[in-house]
């Protein structure tokens, strides 16, 4: 029996990736962006999408990166879960990220990017019936996450406020 060495799959702004146990799965750098986690908790199988932006209706380009948005990125990755053999009924959800980085003087909600990419992604889970089991979204500050398939631990570092887990 060959036991290989566990790696850290990172996930870029608007990336999505999916692991399996052993193997862990990071992305940094989230501000007002979203890092949404779904995992299969028996098939320890997890999937980890870096969402930019709420809406793909605006983006103006042909070729469509379903990750950056939250409308399309929910749909992509529970469609690489299932092809990786997680049962979409049993999948779950964590989150993280949606920080207001800058606040403006206006009160326009077209500004407040992190709120609006967390409203946007519990939309999408509520429509496929993916229940959120855990977050840590909102405030003012960047984040660090990874996630563990077989414990479905999510790991924050918060800038300026320590690390937590949930």
């Amino acid at each position: 029996m060959s036991t290989r060495e566990a790696v850290i799959v990172k996930v870029g702004i608007a990336d999505v990736q999916i692991v399996r146990f052993p193997d862990k799965i990071r992305t940094s750098g989230l501000g007002s962006c979203v890092g949404l986690v779904l995992y299969d908790k028996e098939a320890q199988t997890a999937g980890l999408v870096h969402v930019m932006l709420p809406d793909s209706s605006l983006s103006k380009t042909a070729e469509l990166n379903r990750a950056k948005y939250a409308d399309t990125a929910v749909k992509a990755t529970i469609d690489m879960l299932v092809e990786a053999g997680c049962r979409k009924f049993a999948l779950k959800a964590k989150l993280a990220g949606g920080s207001e980085m800058f606040k403006f003087k206006m009160t326009n909600d077209l500004m407040k990017i992190g709120p609006r990419n967390v409203s946007a992604i519990k939309k999408q889970l509520s429509l496929y019936k993916i229940p959120v089991i855990s977050e840590d979204t909102g405030g003012s500050s960047g984040r660090t996450i990874e996630f563990e398939p077989k414990s479905c631990e999510l790991h924050i570092r918060t800038v300026k406020q320590g690390e937590k887990t949930i």
